[in-house]
């Protein structure tokens, strides 16, 4: 992968991508204790930390002070060359960064789940998502809709917020509850009070008001989109005590959890699988907005 003009990074460039992989295990270390050849396995964004500081002892390697080694463009621990991602054919990383990948699972709609998937899992399960509660999940994307997925899985009433009238039917076919035209003002008018949580995973600058207000009295709003700056109206934030937070990723023993839930509910993304010869096409697709909801690319092929 070579930069776009205006983002040249000569210290990273050029590198392999992808951190979202499935596959199975090929050949193990001496060391290796928990897998052997031919065993299922899936490895998401993070390959390493530190595992000494407050945030690796307490599981949360995503965390890590010294922040975390990242499949692709991070420097190895050992001997500081390149991390290079999962568009290649094999992948070699420390077993305690490899997760076993429960074998009912569809492999494509699993590999999402190894970043969008963790990333809105830890938020849900966090702020406690579960059977008598109203979740609302902004936009309807890669993350979006394996929030949808999860929250209902997790017992909860799910409401899709989205600009585009024409999603609805995706979300509702997704699980969603109930659907919410956020340009319709009236619409989010009538939201105020409603929601125990709400998780937002529009990666481009928004007004948050609306949606705090449509928090219930000492409940969260979460944001996972990155964006240069957060835009809401203060008194939003601190008529009836609401809170806003933020999240990324997840580290080991989240994880391994998100997985066995995924296994157990049959969760997994909704993806369209192309040929890596059509790498290029996916991306042009994928900048157009032309994907729903994640593509895998078969390295196989």
């Amino acid at each position: 992968m070579r930069p776009q003009p205006g983002h040249e990074r000569p210290d990273i460039f050029p590198l392999v991508p992808g951190h979202e992989i499935v596959g199975e295990v090929v050949a193990v270390g001496g060391a290796v204790t928990g897998f052997r050849v031919g065993d299922p396995v899936c490895v998401g964004n993070i390959v390493d930390s530190c595992g000494v500081c407050e945030a690796c002892r307490n599981g949360d390697q995503e965390f890590c002070a010294e922040f975390p080694t990242l499949t692709y463009g991070g420097r190895d621990r050992h001997d500081g060359s390149l991390t290079q991602g999962g568009f290649s054919d094999e992948y070699v990383a420390d077993q305690a960064f490899v997760h076993r990948r429960p074998e009912g699972l569809d492999p494509a709609g699993t590999a999402p789940l190894m970043c969008a998937g963790i990333t809105t899992w830890v938020p849900l399960r966090r702020w406690q998502v579960g059977p008598g509660q109203t979740v609302g999940v902004i936009g309807l994307g890669g993350l979006g809709h394996l929030a949808v997925k999860l929250a209902k899985a997790l017992g909860a009433e799910v409401v899709g917020f989205t600009t585009s009238p024409g999603k609805a039917k995706d979300m509702l076919d997704l699980g969603a509850d109930d659907v919410v035209v956020s340009t319709d003002a009236e619409a989010m008018a009538g939201q105020r009070g409603r929601f125990d949580f709400i998780l937002d995973t529009v990666p481009r600058a928004h007004d948050l008001s609306p949606y705090l207000t449509a928090l219930r009295f000492d409940r969260t709003l979460c944001t996972l989109g990155i964006v240069p700056e957060l835009s809401f109206t203060p008194q939003t934030l601190r008529f009836g005590r609401k809170r806003l937070a933020g999240a990324g990723s997840g580290g080991i023993t989240d994880t391994r959890e998100m997985l066995d839930f995924c296994a157990a509910h049959d969760v997994t993304a909704t993806v369209e699988v192309l040929p890596v010869a059509e790498v290029d096409a996916a991306l042009d697709r994928l900048a157009a907005g032309d994907v729903r909801y994640r593509f895998v690319l078969d390295l196989t092929s």
